[in-house]
């Protein structure tokens, strides 16, 4: 078992280890705020729509600051950068706890904090992904990832398990109270890193100019280009979340406003990545890497076919809706896996193969890409299943992941052939 178990070599640099350590305790109090801000508007306003609005407070920052952020990071010393990042997610994490013991119900105040905790995450996320490659090998890149992704995707799960329980019982303000000293486990690790000035930097101030370039790295190396382009692929066609709560209530006869059927279709996929995560062992092992993203999502699109039949045998078999149920979280497990793996091979031939003086840039666009992809996908399939039902739109979807992933591994041979390199041998060229 050992070998299937996860490669914990990574922790063996105590840097990495207090990172990852401190991730453990934050990542539960970065989902309490997830959970409490939009619970927080919708009793303040009793309005959907309102809460509708964290999408586009969130998402506009993540792009903006994602993208300038990368820059930032390919200027700064990058410890720096965390540091004052992460000093800033504490301010406006106190200030969430402030206006929550005052009481002042100003729905605006609650979405220009959560804008700017966006920002601020945006620029620490692709800086703290760059600095990796500063303090492991390459060949433990893999291992590091699944780890942090394993961290993240247990979080998402507990968060909002914790969160629930305890809004009735505390309150709101406790919740950002605590997602603030929690913060302070990542600011104590932080603190602790070495200077981690930037390679090759061109000591230009980053500025739009600094972006377009990061972009037009990519142009160069189509190794990194297709990195992107199948997880594209995989997200806006592959992922049918916003699917899950008709499919919950017309196919699996869950209430409207939720239920198990609901709460087990939503966990399914972040559950899929915790297991792939603890059985990760096998990623630091394998070498071809392009192969190994180009399998993963091929199983990620395998894998919603399969939900979407799921889906459809429940439609026209009710008497069989509780077995179907069950068949299509399994899909949805198989699949949070395979993106799991797929997530820590990208990550990894980002940063194992990019410049350092570019890496920080292409980490804002790796966060542009998988948090857009995903928002994407929920008009997409929100729009298809609306046309043909929601078992044509997820069946359906997989299956354009799968052919349109392949056509993409035969269009560009570079990726397919891309491996990685062990020490004291040549990586395949980005």
């Amino acid at each position: 078992m050992k070998g299937f178990l996860a490669d914990t070599r990574p922790l063996a640099d105590p840097h990495f280890r207090r990172l990852w350590t401190a991730n453990i305790i934050t990542v539960i109090g970065a989902q309490l705020t997830v959970v409490a801000v939009p619970a927080q508007i919708y009793a303040e306003t009793g309005s959907s729509a309102y809460v509708g609005l964290t999408g586009v407070f969130g998402l506009v920052p993540l792009v903006v600051f994602g993208l300038w952020g990368g820059a930032l990071a390919d200027h700064f010393d990058r410890r720096t950068l965390l540091v004052v990042t992460t000093t800033g997610l504490i301010v406006t994490s106190a200030f969430f706890w402030l206006q929550a013991a005052v009481g002042s119900g100003n729905v605006w105040l609650l979405l220009g904090l959560f804008s700017v905790q966006q920002a601020f995450f945006a620029v620490n996320q692709p800086t703290r992904s760059a600095i990796l490659p500063k303090l492991l090998t390459d060949d433990l890149l893999p291992a590091a990832n699944s780890l942090n992704m394993t961290v993240f995707q247990a979080g998402a799960i507990a968060g909002p398990l914790v969160a629930g329980a305890l809004i009735p019982v505390l309150g709101y303000s406790w919740l950002y109270l605590i997602d603030t000293f929690c913060l302070l486990a990542t600011l104590s690790a932080v603190v602790r890193l070495p200077a981690l000035p930037v390679e090759g930097a061109t000591g230009r101030p980053p500025g739009l100019r600094s972006v377009i370039e990061g972009i037009a790295y990519l142009r160069g190396h189509p190794v990194l280009l297709m990195s992107f382009l199948v997880d594209i692929i995989a997200m806006v066609f592959g992922m049918p979340r916003a699917l899950f709560p008709e499919i919950a209530h017309e196919s699996f006869a869950g209430p409207e406003e939720g239920g198990l059927a609901f709460a087990l279709l939503f966990a399914g996929i972040p559950a899929g990545a915790v297991i792939g995560g603890i059985f990760s062992g096998w990623v630091s092992r394998i070498t071809a890497q392009g192969q190994a993203v180009v399998w993963c999502i091929i199983v990620w699109g395998l894998a919603m076919v399969g939900f979407g039949v799921a889906v459809a045998v429940a439609d026209s078999a009710p008497g069989a809706a509780v077995w179907m149920l069950s068949a299509a979280v399994v899909m949805l497990i198989v699949g949070g896996a395979a993106d799991m793996a797929s997530a820590a091979f990208r990550q990894s031939i980002l940063q194992s193969s990019a410049a350092d003086e570019v890496r920080g840039r292409l980490q804002g666009i790796f966060i542009v890409v998988v948090a857009g992809g995903p928002r994407i996908a929920d008009v997409a399939h929100g729009a298809t299943a609306a046309l043909v039902g929601t078992a044509v739109a997820a069946a359906g979807g997989g299956v354009l992941v799968v052919v349109l992933t392949a056509a993409a591994a035969v269009a560009v041979p570079v990726f397919w052939r891309y491996r990685l390199a062990r020490p004291g041998e040549s990586s395949s060229p980005a």
